[in-house]
């Protein structure tokens, strides 16, 4: 029998799979929690029972070599949001309210490269880059902001605070007045003591709204957590709940909002299309002692350029792209998100110079994926490069830092006091000794000499307070003018 031509034509065009519709772009989520201890998760050998961040662990991804630029709030998030070191765009320590610098207009933020692909972008918790107007969350890619300006422990803040002397009847109640915002807008003038109990539980409800409104559309959700910054508050559900002391409530409230997060996730139909990224700012403040986590084997906390305060507890949770159950002894870093996720959702890299690398393969189980990073700087304490590193081996140049010294921090929220040690150059081998407990320069030469050369690269580029060297390629932070205006 033959077919007529239209008729053929018809069948073939009827039997034909229809065009296949393009992917939807991922949805990510950046978990960023403050001054979260390496050992202080489940996943991570913790002691505090952590059920969803072991569901994280189990359906996804383990980093144990993951870091920060710096071990100071501010600074780690510059390096976070523009994939940049923070010395690169001018921003070092921790921002307080007197600071009159923010993040450039001109950098290109994650929630930038994100909106420019019609994401939707929300920063439910702490910013920390900047108070003033210009600086705020939404001049710079989100949509959406509600939280603190600055750290928790901050004050005073408003006017009639400025001038209270310690002894006053308002210092010793607590903590004055934090602004918590809604975009530009305070919103709840006076958090005080008890009132941060509620951060966590208030973030994660507006994260879990965003998560149900946006669900038919791609977004970025950053939660940094004000939490576990001193002070720490639990909320009444999971104070005194842990077993564990406040500092356990407090990281238990945590693991519930991951909980939250993910389970919205699922409600809206969007889990397997979701990055979810958990980490920390940097490591723990050791000096409050019982109110502070732990850094477990690795050397020293926060404020330091050891391990224990650049290294992170780190997981990664994508079903269905990120191996379930697996676990990353490559370095990757926080510079690396930018730049990772830029090349899922298919968004152009910022036209500035940045200098993260996509470590997509070490995420994704690529066979034989291996760390990108050939030289990896840790700037610290006002522009030093205290340290730099590449996949295995850290050499640090001679410089002062804050110490315990084996000593107990301190109890009930009050910190003990640090002692100041030095450390000349010493060169460890993370692989074989990440307590960095080992000098074994004069064992390697090479190496040392190997990294010498990188460093003096990085100090003719971004410059190093150590040896008084101007970096060529570093930039200018925002600064305040006369007429740009303020908020209190």
């Amino acid at each position: 029998m033959k077919w007529p031509a239209l008729a053929l034509l018809a069948l073939l065009t009827a039997c034909a799979a229809p065009p296949p519709r393009p992917p939807l772009r991922p949805n990510v989520v950046v978990i960023f929690v403050d001054d979260l201890g390496y050992a202080d998760i489940g996943p991570f050998g913790g002691a505090i029972p952590t059920p969803n961040l072991d569901r994280m662990a189990r359906e996804g991804l383990r980093c144990t070599d993951f870091a920060v630029t710096s071990a100071v709030c501010s600074a780690s998030r510059a390096s976070l949001l523009t994939g940049c070191y923070h010395q690169r765009v001018g921003i070092a320590g921790a921002l307080g309210p007197d600071a009159q610098i923010g993040l450039h207009e001109d950098e290109t933020t994650l929630a930038e490269l994100c909106r420019q692909q019609g994401y939707a972008t929300a920063c439910f918790g702490k910013w920390h880059l900047g108070h003033h107007p210009k600086f705020l969350p939404q001049q710079h890619g989100f949509d959406e902001f509600f939280g603190l300006p600055y750290s928790n422990d901050m004050w005073p803040l408003h006017p009639a605070h400025a001038n209270l002397p310690p002894d006053s009847a308002a210092r010793k109640r607590g903590y004055p007045d934090l602004p918590l915002l809604e975009g530009e807008t305070i919103v709840v003038p006076a958090v005080q003591g008890s009132d941060q109990a509620q951060l966590t539980r208030r973030y994660t409800e507006r994260a879990v709204d965003f998560i149900t409104r946006h669900r038919d559309r791609p977004f970025f959700l950053y939660l940094p957590h004000t939490m576990v910054h001193v002070p720490v508050f639990a909320s009444e559900r999971f104070a005194g709940k842990s077993g564990h002391g406040t500092y356990g409530d407090v990281v238990q409230e945590i693991d519930w909002s991951v909980g939250e997060v993910l389970a919205a996730l699922a409600r809206a139909g969007v889990d397997d299309r979701t990055l979810v990224l958990f980490t920390s700012d940097n490591g723990p403040w050791l000096s409050y002692g019982a109110h502070a986590g732990s850094a477990g084997p690795l050397r020293e906390g926060k404020g330091t350029a050891f391990e224990g305060g650049v290294r992170v507890p780190t997981l990664v949770r994508w079903p269905g792209r990120v191996p379930a159950g697996a676990v990353c002894h490559q370095f990757a870093a926080t510079i690396d998100v930018l730049p990772t996720v830029a090349k899922l959702i298919g968004a152009p890299l910022p036209p500035r110079p940045i200098d993260g690398l996509d470590i997509g393969p070490l995420w994704f189980g690529g066979p034989g994926a291996v760390t990108p990073h050939e030289l990896f700087a840790c700037y610290y304490d006002g522009g030093q490069l205290q340290a730099v590193r590449d996949g295995r081996w850290k050499l640090h140049f001679p410089h002062k830092y804050a110490t315990l010294a084996g000593r107990p921090g301190g109890t009930d929220g009050r910190p003990a006091p640090y002692t100041t040690a030095s450390i000349g150059r010493a060169l460890f081998d993370l692989a074989n000794d990440p307590g960095e407990t080992r000098d074994v320069a004069a064992e390697f030469p090479e190496v040392v000499a190997r990294l010498e050369a990188g460093a003096a690269r990085l100090r003719r580029e971004l410059g190093d307070a150590l040896t008084g060297t101007k970096g060529q390629a570093a930039r200018a932070p925002g600064r305040l003018g006369p007429g740009d205006r303020r908020l209190w």
